[in-house]
């Protein structure tokens, strides 16, 4: 029995690394990531970057028509598609009082052909209450200036 516990004891040491986490963090200078030398990937980033702030951070969705197509595919399922839909569903929420930065924890921003992903540390809670982090992605497709299309891993509520 003393053999026993004591091997189970060893396990639980050897395993405890395996199940820790890093938490996610966030840049010191977020607004940095949505910068680039190239002017084709600037441009995307500076849309999904007002879409982060102006939009989701500051809820300025009268101005949504400055950074989303009308048709705007939604590939979230708890929003229908269309720049009317989205602002609908989030346009209900308070402006906040100043909007001159970032405040979002960004991992980190890429841009390829055109889309942008904005990656984003994410605070959570699992099913006992304990706290953890991970990380959240958007996704858009931009067209002509604007977010044409969204991903994002949400599911149904």
């Amino acid at each position: 029995m003393r053999l026993t516990l004591s091997a189970l004891f060893a396990t639980v040491l050897i395993c405890a690394p395996v199940i820790a986490q890093e938490p996610v963090k966030g840049v010191g200078d977020p607004d940095s990531l949505f910068k680039d030398k190239d002017r084709k990937m600037n441009a995307l980033k500076q849309v999904a970057y007002h879409i982060e702030k102006d939009l989701l951070q500051c809820n300025h969705w009268d101005e949504a028509d400055k950074w989303l197509t009308p048709e705007y595919i939604q590939h979230n399922p708890q929003v229908a598609s269309g720049r009317d839909n989205v602002v609908k569903f989030f346009g209900s929420r308070p402006k906040t009082a100043t909007c001159d930065r970032l405040m979002a924890p960004v991992v980190a921003v890429t841009a390829d052909g055109d889309l942008v992903t904005v990656v984003t540390a994410a605070n959570r809670k699992d099913s006992k209450g304990n706290a953890y982090t991970t990380t959240w992605f958007d996704m858009w497709r931009i067209k002509d200036g604007k977010a044409d299309e969204h991903w994002d891993p949400a599911t149904k509520p």
